[in-house]
């Protein structure tokens, strides 16, 4: 019995739903990775459909699973019309990671991510009751961490360049701890400004200045 195979469809759900068919296997079993979301082509030429590779998930891959069975259980009580994948199984040391596409998928991201954020820590708590001390499982709206962490990488960036040219400190957003710390980790190594951050819950932020030791 073959344990992965790649499929085309019209839609990327499509071709979830064909490999889940042809791998006998439930959504919460299998690992999704979409390899091209595909392109319409003009006028109906050179037109490409999407392409998954959808991988059957081993027992030891199991926190996978549940974590989908969970992700799937609270978006069916919010009512909104996604579906979630397995992006990567994980392993002992790094848990899986659970993407969510579908035509309501903004509302589950929120203003910078927050709601995103409690979407994760709730799935994280939930499992933590079956399975304690099990790595930390990431969810993902259609890729938006990834999205949001360039973004930030870049703002930083012109930020710390801002603070080179003027030698004044700048304070930037509020941002979650896990934002905070891409801005910290980007400029960790720059040479002419540092970073702290301050402030108090929800409008904690980063402070880019430059270097005293200079």
């Amino acid at each position: 019995m073959t344990n992965r195979m790649e499929i085309s469809a019209k839609t990327i759900e499509e071709a979830i739903e064909l490999g889940l068919k042809e791998l006998d296997a439930e959504l919460g079993e299998v690992a999704v990775e979409v390899i091209s979301e595909g392109r319409a082509g003009i006028f109906g030429i050179g037109g490409e459909q999407p392409r998954v590779r959808v991988t059957r998930l081993t027992q030891q891959e199991g926190l996978a699973g549940q974590a989908i069975d969970v992700v799937n259980h609270l978006i069916s009580a919010m009512g909104v019309s996604v579906m979630a994948t397995v992006r990567s199984p994980g392993d002992e040391e790094i848990g899986p990671s659970v993407d969510i596409q579908g035509e309501d998928s903004g509302l589950l991201i929120g203003k910078r991510g927050e709601t995103l954020g409690s979407l994760q820590f709730l799935v994280n708590l939930l499992l933590n009751s079956v399975q304690r001390n099990h790595p930390l499982i990431v969810v993902d709206v259609e890729g938006y961490k990834e999205r949001r962490a360039r973004s930030l990488e870049s703002m930083a960036s012109r930020v710390a360049a801002r603070v080179v040219a003027n030698g004044r400190a700048i304070e930037m957003e509020p941002m979650s701890p896990a934002e905070r710390r891409i801005v910290h980790m980007s400029l960790a190594d720059h040479p002419s400004v540092t970073t702290e951050s301050a402030g108090e819950g929800n409008q904690r932020r980063v402070t880019v200045m430059p270097r005293r030791d200079l």
